[in-house]
């Protein structure tokens, strides 16, 4: 039966493994560029989702659209009402560090966060939720078949996306806890996976960068992160 969210009433229409971008435009692209014999599953409040093939093999996509809540929506009702397995977010995110430039492709092996979402869904009150190791070797696989680089390591997912002076600064983030690139979904995202006893990976294209002015623009960010989208679709 549907959710309040999802309009699909037949749960076998969505693949066991969902892409999932912020951005609903974008999960439009990956249907309308990469999947064959698409058909699209939802459309309540404008968050695309579809199910396609890519190279023979079926799999979904399906937008997230910005912020933990909305995330923690989303995938909690494809994990628990429509039997997903798996979701990978698919992502944009401000690097931290100098290391890091536009376009770049990370793979999360954590999340830190302030949030108090796994708490409050009664789940854990740690501040850090790991990926799921085993979609992340894959994803690595992937990657080193495709020749595409990537880095993995530990992203900050933050309630705010406009902090003032007087907040944290985003370089105590950091260099304290280790981060670095910034994004606002995937501590929900694991949340939701491993209280439900799923896979979540997320990997991410670095959009902009606080150690300099290199930033791409939104039309960019919905049609350019064909790395990471490439990496992702091989998992099907």
């Amino acid at each position: 039966m549907a959710t309040p969210h999802i309009e699909l009433d037949d749960k076998s229409l969505i693949a066991k493994t969902v892409l999932m971008p912020g951005d609903p435009l974008r999960a439009k692209y990956i249907a309308e560029n990469f999947l064959t014999d698409v058909i699209m599953f939802n459309k309540v409040r404008n968050v695309f989702g579809y199910t396609g093939y890519y190279k023979g093999k079926r799999i979904s996509v399906m937008a997230s659209g910005m912020g933990m809540p909305s995330i923690g929506i989303y995938s909690y009702e494809l994990f628990k009402f429509y039997d997903v397995e798996n979701i990978i977010r698919i992502g944009s995110c401000g690097a931290y560090s100098k290391e890091l430039h536009i376009y770049d492709v990370l793979l999360a092996k954590d999340a830190y966060s302030e949030s108090s979402y796994a708490k409050t869904m009664g789940f854990s009150d740690s501040h850090v939720l790991s990926a799921n190791e085993e979609l992340n070797s894959l994803i690595k696989q992937a990657a080193l078949k495709l020749n595409i680089p990537i880095t993995e390591c530990r992203i900050h997912s933050s309630d705010v996306f406009y902090r003032l002076p007087s907040g944290v600064s985003y370089k105590d983030v950091r260099d304290i806890h280790g981060c670095m690139a910034v994004e606002m979904e995937s501590f929900a995202l694991f949340a939701n996976a491993q209280a439900l006893g799923k896979k979540a990976a997320c990997l991410l294209t670095v959009s902009d960068c606080f150690e300099s002015d290199e930033m791409t623009s939104a039309l960019e960010r919905q049609n350019s992160f064909t790395k990471m989208m490439e990496i992702a679709l091989e998992l099907a």
